[in-house]
C-alpha cells in the first residue's frame, strides 16, 4: 500500500511539471494541430470519388448460376440510375480485366471462379474473389458489400430451395406445403434474411494504397508522433532527478527503485491519456473523422501507444547519461522512427522496403493498425497483430529500463 502512495505521488508530480511547462505544453499539445490544420487544407481534395461508382463483374463460367447473376444485375440504362446508385458492368474477359487492373485503367473487379455454380449446387464452399487497385477504397468497399449481399442471398435460398426440394421429392407433401415453401422463397428473397453464408469472398490489392481521407490517416499519424516525442523527451526530466540527486534522497527516505520507476511509468501513462484525450476529441468534433467499425480497438491501440511510449521514456532515461544527449537521443528517435512508421504519410504508399523496416518500429505497428480500423472497415480481430506488437515492444523497453535503472548520477 505504502509503495502505490509512492508511486501515485511520483507520478502526480510529473504530470504537475509537465502542465506547469508552458513550452510543453504548447509543443506537444496546441502545436500538433498547426500540422493537422495545414495537411489537411493541403490535402483534403486528395482521391476524389466520383459521384457514379462504376461496379464491374467478371465469371469464369459460361454459363451458371454467375452467368445469371450477372445478367440480372448489370445496369442497361444509366438514366435510370439514382443519384449514387452504382453502375454495374459485365466484363467478359477474365485476363483482360485483370490486366486493366494491374495497368490502372480499372479500379476493380468482383469475379465468380469456373467452379462456383458447380460448388453452389453440390453445397461446397464456394468463393468469391474482388480484385482491385488498392487505392480505390470506395470501389473495393462497394465490391465488398456487393460481394457479401450475393453470397447471403445464394445461402438463403439454398436453403429454401433445397425445403422445396425435400417435400417435391418425399412422400405425402401436400399441396399447400409446396406452396408454402415456394413463398417462403420469395418472402426471403423479398425481406434480405440474414442467413449464414457457406459462400465466401477474399480482397486481392493490386498496387500501392492511397488514402481517401487525409484527416484519417494525419490525426493518428500525429497523435502516435507526437505522444511518443513527448514521452521520450520527458526522459529528461528523469535524468535531471538523478543528477540532482533527488532520486537518492528517495531511496534514503525508504522510497523503492520499482516505487520510482513505477511513479515515472504512470506519469507519463497520465501525459499520454491528457494528449490523445485531446486528440481524438478535435479529431472528431473539428475534423470529423470516422473511427470505423470497432471505436474499441482504435481506444485499446492509443492506449497501447501511450504505454509503449511511456516504457520508451524509461529506457531512454537508464540510456542516456546526461540531459544534453537524451534530448539529442530524443530528438533522434522521433524523428526517424515517425516518418518511417508511417506518422508523417500513409505508411501504405510507401516502398516495400520502407514498409518492411517500419515493421521494427512501434510508429509501423500503431500506425498501421490505425489505418486498418479507420480506413479500411477493418475490425477489432484484424488488428491483435498490431495490439501485440505495440504491446511487446512496451515489455522490452520496460525490461531493459528495469535492468538499467541507477539512482546515482556515476557513469
Amino acid at each position: 500500500m505504502r509503495n502505490m502512495r509512492h508511486i501515485w505521488f511520483i507520478a502526480l508530480n510529473d504530470v504537475r511539471l509537465f502542465v506547469n511547462d508552458r513550452l510543453a505544453v504548447i509543443m506537444f499539445i496546441l502545436f500538433p494541430f498547426l500540422f493537422i490544420v495545414m495537411f489537411n487544407f493541403m490535402m483534403g481534395n486528395i482521391d476524389a470519388s466520383n459521384d457514379q461508382l462504376e461496379l464491374h463483374l467478371v465469371t469464369q463460367e459460361t454459363s451458371g448460376i454467375s452467368v445469371n447473376l450477372i445478367q440480372s444485375m448489370v445496369t442497361n440504362d444509366r438514366s435510370q440510375l439514382k443519384p449514387g446508385e452504382a453502375v454495374i458492368i459485365w466484363d467478359k474477359d477474365f485476363n483482360q480485366a485483370r490486366a486493366d487492373v494491374e495497368s490502372g485503367k480499372l479500379a476493380g473487379f468482383l469475379t465468380f471462379p469456373a467452379d462456383f455454380t458447380q460448388n453452389v449446387e453440390s453445397g461446397k464452399p464456394a468463393n468469391l474473389e474482388i480484385v482491385s487497385q488498392a487505392e480505390a477504397t470506395s470501389t473495393r468497399m462497394a465490391l465488398n458489400g456487393l460481394a457479401g449481399g450475393i453470397a447471403s442471398g445464394i445461402a438463403a435460398d439454398s436453403v429454401e430451395i433445397n425445403a422445396v426440394v425435400a417435400l417435391l421429392t418425399g412422400q405425402g407433401s401436400s399441396q399447400t406445403e409446396i406452396h408454402s415453401a415456394v413463398t417462403g422463397i420469395l418472402n426471403k428473397q423479398m425481406s434480405g434474411a440474414n442467413v449464414q453464408s457457406m459462400i465466401t469472398y477474399r480482397v486481392e490489392s493490386v498496387g500501392a494504397i492511397k488514402s481517401v481521407s487525409a484527416s484519417s490517416y494525419v490525426v493518428p499519424g500525429y497523435l502516435v508522433m507526437f505522444v511518443f516525442f513527448a514521452a521520450a523527451m520527458a526522459s529528461i526530466d528523469i535524468i535531471r532527478e538523478r543528477r540532482n540527486h533527488t532520486l537518492e534522497r528517495l531511496i534514503a527516505g525508504s522510497v523503492r527503485k520499482e516505487s520510482i520507476l513505477g511513479g515515472f511509468f504512470l506519469g507519463g501513462i497520465f501525459r499520454g491519456l491528457v494528449q490523445i484525450i485531446i486528440f481524438w476529441s478535435m479529431g472528431l468534433l473539428v475534423f470529423h473523422i470516422d473511427v470505423g467499425v470497432a471505436p474499441w480497438a482504435v481506444l485499446v491501440l492509443s492506449l497501447l501507444t501511450v504505454i509503449m511510449s511511456a516504457a520508451f521514456s524509461l529506457m531512454l532515461a537508464t540510456l542516456a547519461k546526461t540531459e544534453r544527449s537524451a534530448s539529442a537521443l530524443g530528438v533522434l528517435c522521433s524523428l526517424v522512427l515517425a516518418p518511417l512508421g508511417g506518422s508523417w504519410w500513409p505508411l501504405f504508399i510507401t516502398p516495400q522496403w520502407m514498409q518492411f523496416l517500419a515493421k521494427f518500429t512501434p510508429h509501423g505497428w500503431a500506425n498501421s493498425g490505425f489505418n486498418k480500423l479507420m480506413l479500411f472497415g477493418a475490425t477489432g480481430g484484424d488488428v491483435v497483430w498490431e495490439m501485440l506488437a505495440l504491446a511487446g515492444f512496451a515489455v522490452a523497453f520496460a525490461l531493459i529500463a528495469v535492468l538499467r535503472f541507477r539512482t546515482d548520477s556515476a557513469a
